[in-house]
């Protein structure tokens, strides 16, 4: 730096340009490196999901196939609304898609833990979060050593436009200069690391191609909160899992409710006040 700033007057910074080539380029490389390790990572130690039995699944579809009942019944034809809904409503009313028969009405839910196969999908669900929580942890304990040993206390660069002084403190973390007053806009090492932790997306969905499976790269923090995809998170043991008999019945309420109007109605009207005058 060739001149300072002294006795509260802020003046212009001329930074050597070794700052360039010592500091900002290794300091991106080392947080895009760290992103595509957290990556990999995840991909290795992510199982695919294994198949659910038949029955499982026939549960899970024959509520989804209401949802889509309800959300476009505009699309079918009166007689075939009426048809569909009253076999799903007969089917959802006497539990014919439950994996297991309903309980009767006010007897307290099965306990997870008496089921050895719920135990032992929770403690697997368990296991994932917790090496996907090791994937966001680790190598981010690691580059936050290595910001640290390295870079720390520099001025890396400005920002080309004037700041409000409340930004000091989160573009100039890691740098102490009582006798210098700095503008707003100067960014220190350890601000630059968190701005490209959080802004290199869309380049780690260029070097990878999977934005779905590059969201811990891209976000650390999801991977050491157990996130990082689109798989449900684990059910903790002893926690009740779904009642499908009670979203059944929920559902089956929903269809008689759904206000049904055929978009095919009366189309030739509206054909003809459009074009029949071209005509």
């Amino acid at each position: 730096m060739s001149r300072f700033v002294r006795a509260g007057l802020s003046e212009d910074l001329t930074l050597s340009s070794d700052v360039r080539a010592h500091v900002l380029v290794p300091l991106c490389v080392v947080v895009l490196l760290s992103g595509l390790v957290r990556h990999y990572l995840a991909r290795v130690l992510t199982k695919p999901p294994k198949p659910q039995p038949l029955l499982v699944v026939r549960e899970q579809r024959a509520l989804t196939r209401a949802q889509v009942l309800r959300a476009n019944s505009s699309h079918l034809p009166p007689a075939a609304f009426v048809a569909l809904r009253s076999h799903l409503q007969a089917a959802l009313e006497d539990g014919s898609y439950l994996k297991k028969p309903a309980p009767p009405e006010g007897s307290a839910p099965p306990n997870p833990l008496d089921n050895p196969q719920d135990m032992e999908q929770m403690m697997e669900g368990m296991t994932d979060m917790m090496k996907k929580q090791a994937v966001g942890f680790v190598p981010q304990m690691g580059t936050m050593y290595v910001v640290n040993r390295f870079f720390a206390g520099s001025l890396l660069a400005r920002i080309p436009f004037p700041l409000p002084l409340r930004f000091k403190e989160l573009l100039q973390r890691g740098i102490y200069l009582p006798d210098l007053t700095l503008d707003a806009s100067w960014c220190s090492a350890t601000s630059w690391y968190f701005l490209c932790m959080f802004g290199l997306g869309p380049v780690y969905q260029l070097l990878v191609g999977d934005s779905s499976a590059s969201q811990v790269a891209m976000n650390p923090m999801m991977g050491m909160a157990g996130g990082g995809g689109a798989a449900a998170a684990p059910v903790m043991p002893g926690a009740p899992g779904q009642d499908f008999a009670k979203l059944f019945r929920g559902e089956r309420e929903n269809l008689d409710i759904v206000e049904y109007s055929w978009v095919c109605e009366g189309v030739e009207e509206r054909l003809l006040d459009k074009f029949g005058h071209k005509a």
